[in-house]
């Protein structure tokens, strides 16, 4: 269970608290926007050479509870609703139908959902099951197929464009990221606890800390880790996390032991207080002379500090007014005294968590945020700002996340793997991230300290190295060659009003979910990945290869029973699976990133059994030369046909103990094209995939 603080409640905030969070994003709607007038002009101006270290400030707003899907399902030109990639459950059902208690469910909008009506709004659907448990239950051991059991709620409900026009517009003007995933399946602590520390610790007891048992402030004695902001200061760079009274605990910082020492230090002289969050309770329930003193007694409490324990208190612990977040901040962009990086955290109420917040509730402080960079010329040339979500809450993502290998003892709590966990929303705001782009490279939360360490050289040795492996650092979301000016935006809807939480149930007539039409610009991505699979004496060898700048992340769904649960590999240069078959058949998928995609199937006693299929980037342009081989003792016809981008079959015949190769065109780097081979129908491969060449593209 979250807490709550200053009379919060699962109910909602108050209507005055809506009014003033939201009231900035209606004020900026101003031609047909919601974003601030000010990054307007501030996309508009040139943008400061030098890479990397034109940045001099780094600015993370992290929100609650909210997963991809749920948000940007609907977006168009990212890996949503329509994704061709999407993986097949057994039993041959798509990964959006999830099965349900009486029916199978499908994706469904918030207003088409039973229980919503004049008297309810979308912002304020309810919340939904989160924990360590039903995360790892919602996985399905890998095949992605158990949420609505596991949540035991209706966790298929997500929004569109109409819903979160805030959003969506972020999205449309600068980038988005379809491959951001949370750290943990599990809830918000340790989520945030690797987006400050790059791992989680341990309980008392031993246990790896999955879950929150640290809420638990008066008795929890803190994990023993090294933040990456005490890395900062002993670098001699400048950080600040910004609060308020009402944190909502989400300053994982309270939670380690140097930090718990150093508030509890400074509390002393105030009373028997155990934790901040019980401080500050008392505070916003005093009134007049009793929270004078109250804020009195810790002043004098941190001013015995000794000065490095005074400088951590002042940058990381100290809480503000109720209501002073955004002018805090405001202030210290107008007069350009930003830290080298800031952290937001903000109330329950402007959190976004579906149980104390709503989303245009996090839009308004977002506006204002954004609106305080973007006012200063000087701080908008020179700023990063990084929205981001801890975890997914309940809400179904369809994207299977990355899994480390059984060896990688770190990343498992009793046999099971501790993430990466589903995917959240992240948007990346700068003068070198406008534009509507996507960026698809593989990403969790200790890539926002990957991101830290290229900018600054501050190294966090806290993240493991399967972490390092299988999430880039975030720089693949930047060009800083930039020179084109930002596609217009779209014109979004007016901001909805607040009336009270509701469960929002699948509708008795289920659809499949609207995607929007189009593409958009895509980041090039470090990827270089190709897959093949051939009959040997003992099974079917797949053969993985990438020749990318980075290692990928593959996926290995077994369809005819081959083996039990899917496999996961982490590929550089070269990996060859063997999978034995049963019954003499096989049919397998094989997924990666940015909707790379191998389907096998085939029998041992098919005519075309011994032929193998291979492909590469045909040398000079964004075209697949397809490698046909027929090591049989006759010539064997095989026919092309294209599934997607373009149009057209071709047909080659392959002689004896020889091999034809195909070039086959792409759309903007894309294809889809499935091999079959005449008079065998059991063998099938088709090859689907992204071609990079180091230059932007076009979402498939």
């Amino acid at each position: 269970m979250r807490h709550t603080l200053l009379g919060m409640t699962n109910a909602g905030p108050s209507r005055r608290r809506f009014l003033a969070s939201g009231a900035g994003v209606a004020a900026g709607a101003v031609g047909g926007s919601l974003l601030p007038p000010s990054a307007h002009a501030a996309v508009a101006r040139p943008i400061r050479p030098g890479g990397l270290d034109a940045i001099e400030h780094v600015v993370f707003l992290m929100q609650e509870n909210r997963g991809f899907d749920h948000y940007y399902g609907c977006l168009r030109g990212v890996r949503g609703f329509g994704d061709r990639n999407a993986i097949e459950l057994p039993g041959g059902h798509s990964v959006f139908e999830q099965p349900g208690f009486l029916r199978r469910v499908k994706p469904f909008l918030a207003r088409d959902a039973i229980g919503h009506g004049p008297l309810t709004d979308v912002n304020y659907i309810g919340g939904l099951g989160h924990g360590w448990e039903d995360g790892q239950k919602a996985r399905g051991d890998g095949w992605h197929d158990n949420w609505i059991p596991a949540k035991l709620m209706p966790t298929m409900v997500h929004y569109d464009r109409t819903d979160l026009p805030f959003q969506y517009e972020l999205a449309d003007t600068f980038t988005i990221c379809d491959a951001y995933h949370c750290s943990v399946f599990g809830p918000t602590n340790p989520n945030r606890t690797y987006h400050w520390t790059g791992t989680i610790g341990h309980e008392p007891d031993g246990r790896r800390a999955v879950e929150n048992d640290a809420y638990n402030e008066a008795f929890h004695p803190g994990y023993d880790l090294t933040s990456y902001v005490e890395r900062l200061t002993r670098a001699g760079r400048t950080w600040k996390v910004y609060q308020e009274w009402d944190n909502f605990t989400d300053n994982p910082l309270e939670f380690l032991t140097r930090f718990k020492r150093i508030m509890r230090a400074a509390l002393a002289p105030a009373g028997p207080y155990r934790s901040l969050s019980e401080f500050y309770g008392a505070v916003a329930r005093a009134e007049g002379d009793a929270r004078t003193k109250l804020l009195d007694a810790l002043d004098a409490g941190v001013a015995a500090l000794p000065a490095p324990d005074r400088d951590l208190f002042e940058r990381g612990l100290r809480r503000a007014d109720g209501g002073t977040l955004a002018d805090a901040f405001a202030a210290d962009a107008a007069a350009d005294r930003l830290a080298d990086v800031s952290y937001i955290v903000t109330s329950a109420a402007e959190s976004e968590h579906p149980s104390s917040g709503s989303p245009i509730q996090g839009a308004g402080i977002t506006y204002r945020v954004l609106d305080a960079i973007a006012s200063n010329p000087r701080v908008w040339e020179s700023t990063a700002l990084f929205l981001l979500f801890d975890e997914n809450d309940g809400y179904f993502d369809h994207v299977p996340p990355p899994l480390p290998p059984a060896d990688a003892a770190a990343e498992h709590v009793d046999g099971k793997p501790i993430g990466l966990g589903f995917r959240v929303p992240m948007v990346v705001v700068s003068p070198w991230t406008a534009g509507g782009y996507v960026c698809s490279e593989v990403f969790d939360h200790t890539s926002t300290i990957r991101f830290l360490e290229r900018w600054l050289g501050v190294r966090e040795p806290n993240i493991g190295a399967w972490r390092r492996t299988v999430a880039g650092d975030l720089t693949s979301a930047f060009d800083f060659r930039r020179t084109a000016r930002p596609r217009p935006v779209p014109e979004p809807a007016a901001p909805p009003k607040f009336h009270w939480r509701w469960p929002a149930l699948p509708p008795i007539v289920q659809q499949d979910p609207s995607v929007e039409p189009g593409t958009r610009p895509a980041r090039p991505l470090p990827y270089r990945t190709e897959a093949s699979a051939r009959l040997t004496g003992d099974g079917l060898a797949v053969t993985m290869t990438e020749r990318g700048r980075r290692a990928s992340h593959l996926a290995l769904y077994p369809y005819a029973g081959e083996f039990g649960t899917p496999r996961h590999f982490d590929v550089a240069g070269r990996l060859v699976e063997r999978v034995p078959l049963k019954d003499g058949r096989y049919r397998l998928t094989l997924t990666g990133p940015n909707g790379f995609r191998r389907e096998f199937a085939g029998s041992a006693s098919g005519p075309a059994a011994d032929a193998d299929v291979t492909s590469r980037a045909a040398a000079g342009a964004r075209r697949l030369a397809i490698t046909v081989r027929n090591p049989a003792a006759e010539p064997r016809a095989f026919v092309l046909t294209a599934l997607a981008y373009g149009a057209g079959t071709r047909e080659v015949t392959v002689p004896a103990g020889g091999r034809a190769t195909v070039d086959w065109p792409t759309e903007h780097g894309w294809y889809d094209v499935e091999v079959r081979a005449a008079g065998d129908e059991a063998f099938r491969r088709r090859l689907m995939g992204h071609l990079e060449n180091g230059r932007p593209s076009i979402s498939g």
